[in-house]
């Protein structure tokens, strides 16, 4: 390997922030340097990869097909940058703060509980924590940028180690007004006639539902609304006129207390595991090992 032609963090940041900001003129402001500067960096990279990185099109910089190539690595190299110094500045802390990163119905149903309970049980540490895709959060976790997540979908990466948390079923549910809240049993085909509030389709309970539905191949359903939260769908199952398939640790409250109806499918049924996965590189941190303790009591 040439390492005499390794390109400089700085340039990197560079070309990003030109990318980023739009311009020259805008990078070289945010980064506080002059124009030239920031011309000379990017230059020093067309050096380095033997060809333009940016082509002005229109009166405009945009990236080349090189520069497109060179751009993603700036951004990974960058934020793996920004992880080191994180874990370095962890270390010196004597390692006392979690990064923690859930997926949108997990976090949004028990998130604010265990924030709490571990903050009274460990005043000493530190939990910092984020809701996201499942799709967004294992490339954090392989690349160090997180401690810890909590998942609806395994990721498949040789760098992370995944544990099975708790069983979990996406159920069929509706408003207690609803016209087939009183029914004990529906059969499957008869799930494309009703009218449907589901989550977005990125969302991991969405990805389950369609390919259970895909399986059985039934038609496609009847969706009015699509949202982002499942809180919000519970919210708007309750006026009675749309059913949804949510988790049911999301709704068994509402099940219980009688405002919600869990609505019982023949021969059709979406079972499901949640995860705990950790960067195998960090499998002896102390906050995490305390927080995965409490996820298991």
């Amino acid at each position: 390997m040439e390492y005499s032609k390794l390109p400089d963090l700085t340039a990197l940041v560079t070309l990003k922030e030109v990318v980023e900001r739009g311009g020259v003129n805008e990078a070289a402001g945010l980064l506080n340097v002059g124009q030239p500067a920031v011309t000379k960096r990017l230059r020093a990279l067309d050096v380095i990869y033997d060809t333009h990185l940016m082509e002005r099109v229109g009166g405009r910089l945009q990236l080349t097909e090189t520069g497109k190539q060179v751009y993603q690595y700036a951004v990974q190299a960058i934020e793996s940058h920004v992880a080191l110094e994180k874990n370095l500045a962890n270390h010196k802390l004597g390692r006392r703060t979690l990064r923690l990163e859930v997926t949108m119905a997990i976090g949004e149903h028990f998130l604010s509980e265990w924030l709490v309970n571990f903050a009274d049980s460990h005043p000493e540490y530190r939990v910092e924590s984020r809701l996201a895709y499942g799709r967004v959060i294992e490339p954090h976790l392989a690349t160090g940028q997180i401690d810890l997540a909590v998942l609806e979908n395994a990721p498949d990466h040789p760098d992370i180690l995944v544990q099975q948390w708790r069983q979990d079923e996406i159920v069929l549910i509706c408003g207690a007004n609803h016209p087939i809240a009183g029914q004990e049993l529906l059969l499957k085909e008869e799930l494309p006639a009703l009218t449907y509030v589901l989550r977005e389709k990125n969302a991991a309970i969405r990805e389950h539902m369609d390919n259970a539905i895909a399986t059985e191949g039934l038609k496609d359903l009847n969706i009015s609304m699509e949202v982002g939260s499942t809180a919000a769908i519970i919210d708007i199952l309750l006026r009675g006129r749309h059913v949804s398939f949510l988790p049911w640790f999301a709704i068994a409250a509402h099940v219980q207390a009688g405002s919600l109806v869990y609505i019982p499918v023949s021969h059709f049924r979406i079972l499901r595991t949640l995860w705990i996965a950790r960067n195998r590189m960090h499998l002896h941190h102390p906050v995490a090992e305390a927080f995965i303790s409490m996820l298991r009591e």
